[in-house]
Formats: C-alpha cells, structure tokens, sequence
C-alpha cells in the first residue's frame, strides 16, 4: 500500500509539473494592440473632408494634382494647377497606406496587406474598384521600443495603434514585421515607397519621388519590401491582378525606374535589375558602398546615389555618389563623391540636381561637370527639415518635416519659393 501511495503521489506531482509548464504565464507591461477588423478595413476606403497635414510621407504628382500620403491614414489631395495657390480638396480614407502609384484615372495604394485600386477619374469622388486580398505581408505599426510586444492574434484584423498597459500571457517567441515610419520626423525609410519616373509604354504614370518603393513600367506595378518585389499586372488598370513575387536581395530601400530597368537603392548598394521581361526581373549588376540609407535617381547615363549614416543606416558616411553607367547598365564606376550633413531623398532634371541634405535643407546644383559639383552649387535654401522632392515642368515639390514645399525653377538662376502648406502642430 505504501508503495501505492507513493506512486500515486508522483503521479500528482508530475501532472502538476505538467499542469505549469502548459500553463505558464508571465505579467509584463507592453505595446498592447488595438485592432481594426478585416471588414472594417475592407470597407473603409472613401473621401472625407480636407485635414491639414500631421505626419506626411510619400508625395506623387499626376496631371495637375499633388498627392500626399498621411502614414497609416490616407492620402491628402491638393489641386495644383495654380503652384502658388494648392487647394486642399479632400482626404481619402486607406488605413495602413505608405505608397501610391497612378496609372490613367486609377491611383494604386497599399492598405496594410491589401493592394487597393481607387478610381480618381473624378478626384472629387473617388472610388475603390478592385482590392487585391493579403498580398503584403502581416505588418504592424511603429511601436514604443522600450516595451515588449504583447501577443497578436491576426483573426481580429489588423493593428492600427499600441496601447501601453499590463498584460498577463502565456510565453510566446514570434517576430512581427513593423510598417517602419517613413516621414522625415521619425526617422528612415519605408515599408512601400513609389516612384515612377518614365512612362514606358503602358499608358500615362504619375511621378513620385526618390524615396519611392512602387513603382509602374508598362503594364505593371511593382512594389518592393526589405526584399522581395510584389508584382501586379494593371494592363486593366481598373482591375490589378498579382503575378507573383521574387526575391531582390536584402536591405532594400527604395526603387527608381527608368529607360526599362529597375534600381534598387539600398544599405549595401545600388542594384541594378532588367525590366527586359516586367514579369521576371533580371539582376544585371551593383555598385557596392558602406552601409548607410541609400536612395538613388538616374538620368543620362548617371546615377546620383545620397548616402546618409546613423543610426538604423549604419556607419558614419553622409554623401553624394556620382556613378557613370555602362550603355547597358550591367557596369558602374564611381566617378566622384561629395560630402553632405545627412542626405534623404534627390532629384534630377536634365543638369540640375536637387538634394535634400537632412537638417541644412534643400541644396541645387549643377551637375554639368561631374568631378566638381560641389564648385557648382546654385542655390541653398535652409532651415528646412527636408525628405524628398520632384522636379517637374520648372517646379520643385518638396516634402520636409514641417510641411510641402514648392519652388519655381524655371529661372534657375533665380529659384523663388511660391508656396507652402505647413504640417499642423499635434495637441
């Protein structure tokens, strides 16, 4: 008998042991997610009254019209065909969007996982006409570092903000990518960011910046992450429809396209990706560089590659790059390198080049000659937290942290500002 008890009491204690370790908890205070819900999400696209800007990100232009994305909220839409008055027409409602793209009358937008199609024909009334289903990959918002993050159940939709707070939860190891803020106020650059300069042959395409990862050539739409390109066909522009995706490497920042390649900007290097066949991009060559945040623009067989340190960038090197490309784009050498405070986006129109140089502003030069484009520098305009521009038809579009910049150029001896529109101070 006693041996029966005994062993009926190791029976208990084990089954408790195990009882524990099934069990086992720990209180901890943590970013605690606050959900939108799958139908809610898939519902909400419309346009609702104009908003002043709080936290703006990517700006695109398209016939006349300046788009300006606000993180994880919308996008701003302003009327420029009059530069030095912009009318704030209204704010279309996309939750989680980064990017845009326009090809014709249809805007393309990310909306956390979804890839959503908005018709602007009329820009006062836009309408979602297609929506592209999980085809980004789970991602969060930017959340307070110095917490933890509690347990995501995906059922309930997605994460549009963090709560701080207690939470008690079993133990529980799983990596979550975060939408990294890509506005100039928080710092480094994006999950998704657009630009398209060239129109190739698929129809007519807006314009983004440098610090773009969507991009349009043809009759397709790209979208790059950290690395991995998501490909659309919108020979339908009304109706995008995923062909697939393909690994590009790691690090990858943003994505600039012209004369049918792909140049991937990132904290190793310049990429360089035929568009020979849009369905299968083909790695073609690199210009390798220290690690730092590296956007890039291309023109006349040159490529202007800034290069900012700190930070999540890496190292300590904050410059511009000039490259000569091969006629086939598949050999680079650096021709020339100049020191800056700490360069963001760019842009380049035929000789001039426009940089935003971080804290001492935007920064005009004339690139005529390449080895001595710091001797050439046409104008400064400073004490302008600036992020990224496009230089379009002899005006400047800028976006900086406190607000959109425009500048007429067309003189470019004597460049004027004709307009702001400020970023409203947060309560």
């Amino acid at each position: 008998m006693k041996t029966t008890r005994n062993i009926f009491t190791l029976f208990i204690l084990f089954a408790g042991l195990n009882s524990c370790m099934d069990e086992y908890t720990e209180v901890f205070t943590a970013n605690y997610p606050v959900y939108m819900s799958w139908e809610e999400l898939r519902a909400s696209v419309k346009m609702t009254e104009s908003r002043e800007l709080v936290n703006p990100g990517k700006i695109y232009f398209k016939d006349g019209y300046i788009f300006i994305n606000e993180e994880l909220k919308g996008i701003h839409v302003f009327d420029n065909q009059d530069p030095a008055n912009p009318q704030n027409i209204g704010f279309v409602e996309v939750p989680g969007n980064v990017d845009i793209a326009i090809k014709d009358n249809i805007l393309y937008a990310d909306s956390y996982v979804d890839l959503v199609a908005i018709d602007i024909s009329d820009v006062n009334n836009p309408e979602e006409v297609k929506r592209v289903k999980d085809v980004f990959p789970y991602s969060t918002p930017p959340y307070n570092v110095d917490y933890r993050v509690a347990e995501l159940d995906e059922e309930k939709g997605v994460v549009v903000e963090w709560e701080i707070k207690k939470v008690r939860q079993e133990m529980e190891y799983r990596y979550y990518p975060v939408y990294y803020n890509v506005g100039y106020a928080l710092e480094d650059a994006a999950r998704f960011n657009g630009a398209a300069p060239a129109a190739g042959n698929g129809g007519t395409f807006g314009i983004g910046g440098s610090m773009a990862r969507f991009g349009l050539y043809s009759d397709y739409l790209y979208a790059v992450d950290n690395s991995t390109l998501y490909m659309f066909d919108v020979k339908n522009p009304e109706s995008p429809g995923s062909i697939g995706k393909q690994g590009v490497g790691g690090s990858v920042e943003t994505m600039f396209i012209t004369d049918g390649h792909m140049f991937f900007g990132t904290q190793t290097g310049m990429r360089i990706y035929s568009l020979d066949v849009p369905t299968v991009p083909a790695y073609i060559g690199q210009f390798w560089h220290v690690t730092s945040c590296d956007p890039v623009v291309v023109a006349d067989g040159y490529a202007y590659v800034t290069l900012r340190g700190g930070n999540a960038c890496g190292s300590d090197v904050n410059r511009l790059d000039v490259l000569q490309l091969s006629d086939d784009y598949k050999a680079t050498a650096l021709l020339q390198s100049y020191p800056l405070s700490g360069p963001y986006g760019l842009g380049i129109d035929d000789e001039v080049l426009f940089v935003c140089d971080g804290e001492e502003g935007l920064k005009v030069y004339d690139v005529t000659d390449k080895f001595h484009i710091d001797d050439h520098q046409i104008a400064a305009f400073p004490n302008i937290n600036t992020y990224d521009v496009i230089p379009v038809n002899g005006y400047l579009f800028m976006i900086g942290d406190d607000g959109f910049y425009q500048y007429d150029y067309s003189d470019i001896q004597n460049i004027s500002q004709v307009s702001v529109i400020p970023v409203a101070n947060e309560e």
